[in-house]
Formats: structure tokens, sequence, C-alpha cells
């Protein structure tokens, strides 16, 4: 059964950040809220936990997990960036985005586009995921927290809890300020080219 987690907003309890960091340190699969719904998450070196993953969502190898960075640093890290993308992702980090990139040697080749070697990346404003990815020290991969069946991302605690206890690790119980996609920017193409209207806008 998955433990639940019910974590304030604005100031995170530090020792259930740790809990749920040490759940996924361990391979565990859990449900984090975002800026943008909640997310399923879990750590880039367990594959086993990736295909859970898969499997919740009802999708298959090719469907891309979005990479959780701390900040521009480290999505430097994860993807090659030049001069104007780095400017483009100054001003809209953090936020509900998700920015396309060139990955870098450091994301293995399971989890690139299989034609593109692109990764989506993002940097949420959420204070919440910020505390997680400071305590695990490394991005967290991450897939909308949709079911096979609905129409809209999951955004309620408890009725995660419910519907899931069997089948993730841990459920973050946290207000999310928006309900919906985030915002796909390609950032591969030039000029940038939007590829997903979501909770954030289009920077004109």
């Amino acid at each position: 059964m998955a433990q639940y987690f019910i974590i304030h907003a604005e100031n995170p309890q530090a020792r259930l950040i740790q809990q749920a960091a040490q759940l996924i340190q361990q391979g565990g699969v859990v449900a984090c809220p975002t800026d943008s719904s909640y997310a399923l998450v879990c750590s880039m070196e367990y594959k086993d936990a990736q295909t859970r993953i898969r499997r919740l969502r009802g999708v298959d190898d090719e469907h891309p997990f979005t990479l959780i960075c701390r900040d521009l640093a480290e999505i430097g890290t994860y993807a090659k960036v030049n001069n104007s993308q780095f400017r483009l992702l100054k001003a809209l980090t953090p936020g509900a985005y998700t920015f396309l990139l060139e990955a870098s040697r450091e994301v293995p080749r399971r989890l690139q586009h299989p034609k593109r070697s692109t990764i989506g990346l993002r940097v949420p404003k959420h204070i919440v995921v910020q505390a997680l990815l400071e305590a695990l020290d490394m991005p967290l991969l991450s897939m909308t927290l949709q079911l096979p069946h609905d129409e809209i991302p999951m955004s309620v605690g408890w009725e995660i809890r419910e519907t899931l206890e069997h089948q993730v690790d841990a459920v973050i119980d946290s207000d999310i300020l928006h309900v919906g996609a985030t915002t796909v920017l390609d950032l591969t193409q030039d000029p940038p080219e939007l590829v997903r209207a979501g909770v954030a806008p289009w920077p004109v």
C-alpha cells in the first residue's frame, strides 16, 4: 500500500520530503504535485520503475519521459544549450513549460526520442518538487498522471491515493497551481515552435 504524505505547499516538512526521496532512491514510483497537475516520478537509474510508470499510463516504450531539473545548470548537464536557447530558458524558468532540446551524453539512449535524440526538460516552480529535487541531488523522470481512460490529469491527492494505492509507492498530497498540461516548446527549431499549448502562456 502506498505511503501518503500530506506536505505543506509553501513550507514543506523536511522529514516527509526525505522519506519520499528515500523511496525514489530505492527505485520507487511516487505521485507528486507539480505546477501543472500531478506527475508520476521516479529515478533515471531504475528501468523497472520506468516500466511501471508506462504501464500505469498505458503507453508504449516510445512515449517520452520528461526530465524534471532543479535549475538551468542542471538542464545544461542533460541537454545541449546554445546562447539563444539559454536566454529563452532563463526567461521562462521556473514555470509550467517543457522544453525539447538535444540530449547530452548524460541521458541514456532509452530516454531520448528514438529518431531525433531529443529530451523533454522542465524546471517547475512548485516548492515541494524543488525540495524533493534538492533532497535527491539529481533530476526526476516524470510523466503527467493521466490514466488511460481519463480526459484530464489527476489533481487531487486523496483521490490519487484511493485509485493508485496498490500501484505506486507513495502519494504526496499538496496544493497545485494549475490543472492541465505544461506548454511544450521545441527549442531545436529556429525560431522555437509551440508543440502543445498548456497552462503557461506562449512567449511572444
